[in-house]
């Protein structure tokens, strides 16, 4: 069995998490296929890979699958991957498998930057465009996801970062945030309360390359760099006295992480909106999975992706009510919140 040196410490590549991750990969590009392919005109798997590969039939088919479909697809999957990595950097260095980018105060911090530009530009207080609204939303909610989560380590640094600490001043902020987007969404009119509130609970429609592109690119060097870290964090996982016995910068590592993962998580919620329970149940899912003492970062991502690309499919191409994706994100992870919760009471007691 392969094997991989941490410091003293070796790593085996464990043959089910390897077939857990093609089978994932695997499942996860069949649905893509699924989720181009399906709409309000059903195109077959065929006709998509030729319009994929440049060869539309005609120019119809053309524009809805690389204009309208695939947009959307790639935020899906982009979105998904992001928030799982995410929390499962955090699950890892916090040891904690309730501990998501939703902690750390991110998304909600996203969610005040983008209401404010609504509320701004509907209002008209800022004397902001419809325009410069459209462009302004994605800076103000990038830019609140890390202004919120900068907040939480400059409140919860001691001489290093503890992830007791980070979960406890995350929820403080994530508080403070969601007071203050409730109170700006009194301020806007209903059309824009209406927007902001679709946004907030994480939707897929109207994507664009324009802003799905970017994105990304920035999402995949992200994810690369975020890898990179499995060494580090496979002792990261221990408790602070063994860890920093073998040898491993048990500080620096979890200031990393979490950086990583608040710019993580900022991609995705730009991206798609503050989209539900993925950042929590994808890692423990990949975990299990896997069968593995810590989240692994590669099935997570898989993991995640595939979520949110289900979950479009169930809200918007299934139900008789196209939905916003955070809601069938939601059906599938919040049944496992409970069982998780139910799962740790009967441990501790």
């Amino acid at each position: 069995m392969p094997t991989l040196r941490v410091g003293p410490v070796s790593i085996r590549w464990r043959p089910r998490a390897v077939l857990v991750s093609s089978l994932l990969l695997l499942a996860l590009i069949v649905m893509c296929a699924v989720h181009l392919a399906w709409g309000s005109t059903s195109l077959d798997p065929v006709t998509v890979l030729r319009t994929l590969a440049g060869d539309a039939p005609d120019e119809r088919t053309a524009l809805i699958v690389q204009e309208f479909r695939l947009p959307r697809t790639v935020a899906a999957i982009t979105s998904g991957m992001t928030l799982a990595l995410a929390g499962a950097l955090m699950q890892t260095v916090s040891r904690n498998p309730l501990a998501s980018p939703d902690v750390l105060g991110v998304t909600s911090g996203a969610s005040l930057g983008a209401v404010s530009v609504l509320v701004l530009a509907g209002g008209g207080a800022g004397g902001l465009s419809g325009a410069a609204a459209l462009i302004g939303m994605p800076a103000a909610a990038f830019a609140g996801g890390l202004l919120a989560g900068g907040a939480v380590f400059v409140l919860a640094y001691r001489g290093t970062v503890s992830g007791h600490r980070v979960i406890l001043v995350g929820l403080g902020i994530t508080w403070l945030a969601s007071s203050l987007t409730s109170w700006l969404l009194t301020l806007g009119d209903v059309t824009n309360a209406a927007q902001a509130l679709t946004w907030m609970t994480g939707s897929l429609n109207a994507e664009e390359w324009g802003l799905v592109a970017p994105l990304s690119v920035a999402a995949l060097a992200l994810c690369a760099g975020a890898t990179m870290l499995a060494r580090p964090l496979a002792l990261a996982a221990f408790d602070e006295t063994t860890a920093t016995g073998l040898g491993a910068r048990i500080g620096a590592t979890r200031t990393v992480a979490l950086i990583a993962a608040v710019l993580l998580s900022s991609v995705a919620t730009v991206l798609a909106g503050p989209i539900g329970f993925v950042a929590l149940a994808a890692p423990q899912i990949a975990r299990l999975l896997t069968r593995g003492s810590t989240p692994p970062l590669f099935a997570s991502a898989l993991t995640g992706g595939l979520m949110v690309v289900l979950a479009d499919l169930l809200t918007a191409r299934i139900l008789p009510v196209p939905l916003p994706a955070g809601v069938g994100t939601a059906l599938i992870g919040a049944p496992y919140l409970v069982w998780l919760l139910i799962t740790m009471q009967r441990r501790s007691s």
